[in-house]
C-alpha cells in the first residue's frame, strides 16, 4: 500500500504530477488551504475528493446519507460563492446556504479529536 502525497501549485491538480497520481490510484483526498483558513477542519474539498472503492465497502444506508451531504456541500460551496455578490436571495437558496453552513459547522472536527 502507498500513499503519495502531492502538493499542488495554487490548487491546479490538472498538472501533469497530479494527473498521473490520480490516474494511478484508488482515489484522493483533496485538502484546501482557504477552507482551513476559515477553521473548517479536515479541510477537506469534496468536490474535488474522489474514493473508487469506499462506496463499495459501505452498507446501502451509508451510501445514501454520504452521497446526498456529499452533494449539498458541494451545492453549498458552489452557492456560496455566488451569493457574496448578490443582497436578493429567494427562499430556496437562502435554506440551502443555511443547511450548508449548518452542516459544515457539524463537521467541523477539532484538532486532536478524532
Amino acid at each position: 500500500t502507498a500513499l503519495p502525497v502531492i502538493e499542488t501549485q495554487a490548487g491546479d491538480v490538472s498538472a501533469y504530477i497530479p494527473t498521473n497520481v490520480i490516474s494511478i490510484t484508488d482515489g484522493q483526498i483533496c485538502l484546501e488551504t482557504e477552507l482551513f483558513y476559515r477553521g473548517i477542519r479536515p479541510a477537506i474539498n469534496v468536490g474535488l475528493s474522489v474514493s473508487r472503492v469506499g462506496s463499495a465497502a459501505q452498507l446501502k444506508a451509508m451510501k445514501q446519507v454520504c452521497g446526498s451531504l456529499k452533494l449539498e456541500l458541494a451545492q453549498y460551496r458552489e452557492v456560496a460563492a455566488f451569493a457574496q455578490f448578490g443582497s436578493d436571495l429567494d427562499a430556496a437558496t437562502q435554506a440551502l446556504l443555511n443547511r450548508g453552513a449548518r452542516l459544515t459547522e457539524v463537521m467541523k472536527q477539532p484538532q486532536y479529536s478524532p
